[in-house]
């Protein structure tokens, strides 16, 4: 299958490897010149789960990429995903299946601008990965890749892709509920992502601090109220059992928003988690103060940095 990787940082380049391991003819998609560079020179290589391997896969430029693809995936940050969108249109074929695998809240909106619904699939991943240099990553995982079609007629092209995760070593499953899926891995993000940025530490390090769980049960509390105006139902005291669970399993990996905001002060995505739920608790008149002042000491935090958000 012809894929295109929209984003080919830690975690694109990941699934772009296993899916170009797997026999498919993948084009990775970026805007970082070193890391094209790197990429197109020497070749991709990735730690996957402690097992390092070098793959010629090619690198473009997204003004640069040619041709129509059978499968895109996108892999932006969330406030970059409406103009990669807009830069690769030329290769989005009438039947080209886009799968958003992002995080945050609000992506389908996003997607449904550029791309026919029936052609939209959603879905969620628990892999971790991190830049180690333009290049080289480190990718980690074993959980679930899960996949669903917005529309009724994309199920049978969502269980293809489902099927070709599998092949890839990517644990595709076919998911009767994704949008719950999507809240949940949201939880994971607007805990641990924004929780291990502002107290500068890993995930191993913050699930061993004191009052972790409170402070989590005081986001999920709100997550909870702003997905049930989307019909999602979140139980608050099993959400957090899960994101224990998820703090072992992961280890002593700094996640996604701490590579951004401390590494290597970058913009992050918080607006796309603990801000859309403080932004929807405006809207239907619930009450969202922890989410809303997390929001406001990441924003100060890239203020302080010299971020341009």
């Amino acid at each position: 299958m012809k894929i295109a990787i929209a984003g080919s940082g830690a975690l694109g380049c990941g699934f772009g490897y296993l899916m170009h391991k797997a026999g498919n003819e993948v084009t990775l998609i970026d805007q970082w010149p070193a890391h094209i560079d790197a990429i197109n020179s020497k070749g991709l290589t990735v730690d996957f789960n402690g097992e390092k391997g070098t793959e010629m896969i090619p690198a473009v430029y997204p003004e640069d990429v040619k041709g129509e693809f059978d499968l895109v995936f996108t892999f932006t940050k969330s406030m970059q995903l409406a103009s990669m969108l807009e830069k690769i249109q030329p290769i989005l074929g009438e039947d080209t299946k886009v799968v958003c695998l992002l995080n945050g809240l609000g992506h389908r909106q996003t997607l449904m601008q550029y791309v026919k619904e029936e052609n939209i699939l959603m879905g969620t991943t628990v892999w971790t990965a991190g830049i180690d240099a333009p290049g080289e990553v480190h990718f980690m995982g074993k959980g679930p890749v899960e996949l669903q079609n917005i529309h009724p007629s994309g199920e049978a092209a969502a269980k293809e892709v489902v099927a070709l995760l599998t092949d890839a070593k990517l644990n595709g499953v076919y998911s009767d509920n994704v949008l719950f899926s999507i809240w949940r891995k949201a939880c994971v993000n607007g805990t641990l992502n924004v929780l291990c940025s502002i107290l500068d530490c890993n995930i191993e390090e913050f699930s061993k601090t004191e009052n972790s769980r409170e402070m989590m049960t005081a986001i999920i509390e709100e997550f909870s109220l702003a997905a049930k105006t989307e019909g999602v139902e979140l139980d608050v005291t099993e959400t957090v059992d899960y994101l224990v669970e998820v703090n072992k399993t992961v280890g002593p990996h700094y996640p996604s928003m701490h590579q951004d905001l401390i590494q290597n002060k970058r913009p992050t995505e918080v607006d796309y988690l603990n801000g859309a739920v403080a932004k929807m608790a405006e809207e239907h008149n619930f009450e969202a103060p922890t989410c809303q002042i997390i929001t406001d000491l990441i924003h100060a935090k890239e203020d302080l940095f010299g971020i341009k958000r």
